[in-house]
């Protein structure tokens, strides 16, 4: 690890002790240990406002045409004590970063240049209340398909008016697919929307167009003028300023900004519209295709279809082997057109305040204005419109230089103006590379933030046996789609983290900057929702085995030599197993008030104590009920001491609480969906790198390789309170006096390791979460669990068996304060990672060298590093923590049955990296 600065790259004002570096290729803390920073999207509810989701067309249409419509309460309540609650979990699952979507039009949807700064507001407490909770935080304006009103989110309505576009007649062209108007407007029928067919849309005429327009439009539409801009300027000066207004306001906040907030993303998934397609006539199959599902028409169809002319396309399906075309079909849009008619716009122009150029002729495609097609014969005139640019017509577009990249520099001088010390979470289309960027740009604090999602069981809705390597694919890397097929587990999961290398190697064309996946996750509706009961078969409900494997699977990625940081796809607090995560089908969240476990009706009321920090939920009959204030949380008391400190009565008194969780384990798993897939042990700062990453939920085992060099010693300054790096003048004994005072370390609550020379042990610690769902004791398991088996390690003779052999010496644990029933009603039920009580976890610690302590969910590691004269390059030191008792094991996790010849003998045949059968 290089030598932390002392001075910001961005600013050159002294780093304060919160500050997060982004130096070789890693998050560095102030005293030079190496981050990890995991966590979720918070979250997909954040793409529409409370109370309309994206199944409903009447709703819909009002609030855009209206301009009335509020996102106040995305992502969280504020108002009714709930939020405190998802908070808790989402911190006790062991998460320490957050990705914040907001769109566009919660900020200006009542029309150009009209803030809600009520919205504004509520965003600054919401931020205050993840402070609070330890949360860093990076802002996400996010969009997917443009708007809502296209049938994605993002944008508001009046964008599409002022791009000379009418959203009404989007269905009829199918020129995008809307949820609330699937199949037609005329007869919708939303729950029938396939999934993730919405993702077509970026292969539809209103996203290219719109894309295009947004980031080209200059160069492809320069008839295009609205306010004596063109088109391009108009929508992204407007974009760049809304979220300027929101920077502004978490600036203006004073407690936010580098504590909290550590950076923004771009536009979140940009995409290409039309640029850089080779022929209008053809669907282009390289970067930038969108999927092949449902009907498929090129964009010469699109074209004829936004004019109101029916055409014949080719149909898709997608299947266990990926697309198949099965058929035609014929869209017949009835003479209605895509494009706003004259006489629309002179209400538009009234309502929203605009004046458009006279030579942007309205009621007519506007690539027929600009000479691309013929709209009485239907021919393309000129199907290479879009190849090259304008400015250099004799070569290719490159999209993510010549057109993504001068929009980010625009947004990332307007973020800096607010946030000065921001990380700038670098995001160009799905799996493209970045383009090389200035340094003048990036002021040293960037991150790369692609996005990852397994396809396959994406768009099946099904944990498959095989899968294939899409980014190998997508980069050339092999000659026909079967050398990319993988087969069974282990072979899909070293693809994975293989994929993930690939990704974490395009950020050194920026830099040597880390690498974040913003996005990655999967669908828990999978098998037609059999984990709901929705097949009929009662005995697979709660069942989540198979998304706990394809999760596992994805997340595993991004362990072993990768140690990536991620923000997982999504938490949502209002998903239900009908309608998912209320937004096109989509069905990702981690966690379902539909999953919470059924509780008798025992009301409780909270004992006396005003720094209450949340309620309980109510859940009766597998229903939500309500969720009740208990007033507000205090910064200083947030954690489930007082949610717990309740006294039990009959269900007699009107205003009673529910109670919900006798323990933490119980909390963290109530609602959780393949909660052991996600809550997974990691060095949350390591002091060197971590150089391996490996957990294995069947053993619950996890294994943690670190290399440090000389420069990785930090030490402890008792003058200014914090750990810092010692300076070459500093004295390492009198460095080590400082650290060893007992005043500077928390008393252990469970320690043990290595004896060795304490004079070499690092002075800070490498901190390792410990997650309570795979590592609880035996106690807590068996009550919530409704059919818990407890599985335990043994030896030959069947005798258990906690202990282990060299080459590990075993850490010593404190004989853990017993936890029974009696008092369940009063345990401490923590919200925090460090405020649940040691003596709930059940661990078997090694390491090859140094000591170690638990301190609730936090293991500290202190191990040897090399001294600067010792001609060292680098040691390397290992940890394992394993559960005593053997891993948690619930009924639905029994043996897997036999998979069939072909996976087998696939697997013991196969080196994993290619299929030798297939």
């Amino acid at each position: 690890m290089p030598k932390v600065p002392s001075a910001s790259p961005a600013t050159g004002k002294p780093t304060a002790e919160h500050f997060i570096h982004t130096v070789d290729c890693n998050f560095v803390d102030n005293n030079g240990r190496t981050l990890l920073l995991r966590g979720v999207n918070l979250s997909g509810s954040s793409k529409a406002p409370v109370g309309q989701p994206s199944r409903l067309q009447d709703e819909l249409w009002l609030a855009g045409e209206s301009g009335e419509c509020s996102f106040v309460g995305r992502p969280l309540n504020l108002d009714d004590g709930s939020a405190d609650v998802h908070l808790a979990r989402l911190r006790g699952w062991g998460f320490n970063m957050l990705r914040f979507p907001i769109t566009w039009e919660a900020l200006e949807h009542e029309g150009p240049g009209k803030y809600d700064y009520q919205f504004l507001d509520y965003t600054v407490k919401v931020l205050r209340r993840c402070k609070e909770f330890g949360f860093k935080v990076f802002m996400d304006p996010h969009q997917d398909i443009w708007s809502r009103y296209s049938g994605g989110s993002g944008a508001p309505y009046w964008t599409l008016l002022a791009s000379g576009i009418n959203p009404r007649n989007f269905s009829a062209t199918q020129s995008a697919i809307l949820h609330s108007e699937y199949p037609s407007a005329e007869n919708p029928d939303p729950a029938s929307l396939p999934a993730m067919i919405w993702s077509t849309n970026y292969g539809r005429l209103a996203s290219q167009t719109l894309f295009t327009l947004f980031f080209a439009g200059r160069d492809y539409a320069p008839k295009c003028v609205i306010d004596g801009q063109n088109i391009q300027d108009y929508l992204q000066s407007h974009f760049i300023k809304a979220i300027g207004m929101l920077a502004d306001r978490i600036r203006d906040a004073g407690d936010l900004l580098d504590v909290c907030v550590i950076g923004w993303d771009g536009m979140n998934e940009p995409a290409e519209g039309f640029c850089g397609h080779e022929d209008l006539n053809t669907v282009p199959t390289e970067q930038g295709s969108t999927l092949r599902k449902g009907s498929r028409p090129t964009p010469a169809q699109s074209l004829r279809l936004g004019m109101g002319q029916a055409q014949t396309v080719e149909h898709w399906s997608f299947g266990p082997f990926g697309p198949q075309k099965d058929g035609t079909v014929t869209i017949d849009p009835k003479g209605r057109k895509m494009w706003l008619e004259p006489e629309a716009d002179v209400e538009a122009s009234k309502r929203w305040g605009w004046t458009r150029d006279p030579s942007w002729k309205l009621g007519t495609c506007i690539w027929a204005l600009h000479g691309v097609w013929d709209i009485e014969s239907g021919f393309i005139l000129t199907p290479g419109y879009f190849k090259n640019p304008p400015f250099d017509p004799e070569r290719p577009v490159v999209f993510t230089a010549d057109y993504w990249r001068p929009h980010w520099r625009s947004y990332a001088e307007r973020i800096r103006q607010s946030h000065p010390e921001a990380i700038l979470f670098i995001h160009p289309p799905v799996f493209a590379q970045p383009p090389p960027l200035e340094e003048e740009d990036i002021c040293g604090r960037a991150c790369y933030s692609a996005h990852y999602y397994d396809g396959l069981t994406l768009v099946t809705r099904h944990w498959n046996w095989f899968n294939a390597d899409a980014l190998g694919m997508l980069r050339g890397k092999y000659s026909s789609i079967i050398q990319a097929v993988k087969i069974g587990e282990r072979a899909i999961r070293k693809s994975f983290q293989e994929q993930f290398a690939i990704l974490k190697d395009d950020a050194k064309i920026i830099g040597q900057y880390p690498t974040l996946l913003g996005e990655i996750g999967i669908p828990f509706d999978m098998d037609g929702k059999r984990s709901y009961g929705w097949t009929g078969e009662e005995k697979h409900i709660g069942d989540y085995t198979n998304q706990q494997k394809a999760l596992d699977a994805s997340l595993n990625g991004a362990d072993g030599p990768n140690s990536l940081n991620y923000t997982i796809w999504t938490y949502c607090t209002d998903n239900s197993h009908e309608w998912g995560d209320d937004w096109n089908m989509e069905d990702l969240s981690l966690w379902s008030s539909d999953d919470l476990r059924p509780k008798d009706t025992l009301r409780v009321r909270m004992a006396p104590n005003d720094s209450s920090s949340a309620a309980l939920l109510k859940k009766s009959n597998n229903a939500l009920v309500s969720v009740h204030s208990i007033g507000a949380a205090a910064t200083s008391a947030l954690s489930l001491a007082t949610l717990g400190a309740v006294s039990m009565e009959e269900d007699q008194e009107s205003n009673g609480f529910l109670e919900r969780w006798k323990n933490p384990y119980e909390f963290l798993t109530d609602g959780a969906r393949a909660v052991k897939a996600f809550s997974r042990p990691y060095p949350t700062a390591t002091v060197g790198t971590p150089a391996e990453i490996a957990f294995d939920i069947a053993k619950a085992h996890f294994k943690l390789v670190v290399h440090v060099k000389p420069e990785d010693r930090p030490t402890f300054s008792l003058s200014e309170g914090s750990w810092v790096r010692p300076s070459s003048s500093a004295s390492s004994s009198s460095s080590r006096s400082s650290a060893s005072s007992s005043s500077v370390r928390p008393p252990p609550t469970a320690s043990g390791g290595v004896d060795g020379d304490e004079e070499k042990l690092s002075e800070l610690p490498t901190e390792i979460f410990i997650p309570l769902v795979h590592y609880a004791k035996a106690e807590i398991v068996a009550s919530c669990n409704p059919n818990p088996v407890e599985q335990t390690e043994e030896d030959g003779s069947g005798s258990p068996t906690r202990t282990h052999s060299s080459p590990y010496l075993n850490g010593s644990t404190l004989e853990p304060r017993p936890f029974s029933s009696a008092s369940a009603s009063t345990a401490t039920l923590a919200l925090l990672p460090n405020d649940i009580p040691h003596s709930l976890l059940d661990i078997d610690v090694r390491v090859t060298a140094g000591r170690w302590e638990v301190d609730g969910q936090t293991l500290r590691w202190w191990y040897p590093v090399p001294p600067a004269d010792s001609g060292a390059v680098e040691w390397r030191h290992t940890i394992e923590v394993t559960r005593k008792g053997g891993r948690i094991k619930t009924a639905f996790e029994e043996p897997t049955p036999a998979r069939g010849l072909l996976v087998d003998s696939c697997e013991k045949m196969c080196s994993g990296d290619a299929c030798c059968i297939m």
